[in-house]
């Protein structure tokens, strides 16, 4: 099963994001293989539109469930209409949220859990970015590279701080 989920990293360990169509990636996790790929979201810039465009584009990459903080009623409707499962997940990993799907414990959104337009500021998107060069359609293997390292790093750091508070 392919399930995709929000996210502001690139690892299994990045916290699911709290935006569905302005977060800045996607990972798909392959619950049969146990893969995952990243993919960043093209339309989190989007002057407008940008949950229905995210969504087309993670039903496109074939997903079958996704999980994500809240869910505006636009990205919504293109999930519902695809037959695709929505679920919320908040204050919590990747790699804790598909767990929490397969246990049976993640919430079913059941419907849009936000208002559209929920991930921009005051400006609704209208003036997003003025002034700001676009955002690259995609990361290279290296920048996605090193923002895994930087993601494992605060990985490590937790475990680490986890290690001594038991130790003691």
């Amino acid at each position: 099963m392919k399930i995709a989920v929000s996210t502001s990293g690139t690892s299994l360990e990045a916290m699911v994001d709290p935006r569905f169509g302005r977060c800045p990636y996607y990972i798909f996790v392959d619950t049969d293989s146990g893969t995952f790929e990243v993919q960043q979201n093209a339309a989190a810039m989007a002057g407008g539109g940008a949950g229905i465009q995210a969504a087309q584009a993670v039903v496109e990459n074939g997903a079958q469930v996704v999980i994500s903080g809240n869910i505006g009623p636009n990205a919504f409707q293109v999930f519902s209409a695809a037959g695709i499962p929505t679920y919320t997940a908040t204050g919590i990993t990747v790699s804790q949220a598909v767990a929490a799907f397969k246990a049976g414990t993640l919430p079913s959104a059941g419907g849009a859990t936000g208002p559209a337009h929920a991930g921009t500021g005051g400006g609704k998107g209208s003036e997003m970015g003025a002034g700001l060069p676009a955002a690259p359609a995609s990361l290279s293997e290296t920048e996605v590279l090193k923002q895994e390292v930087t993601e494992l790093r605060k990985s490590v750091a937790a475990l680490l701080q986890k290690i001594d508070g038991l130790s003691k």
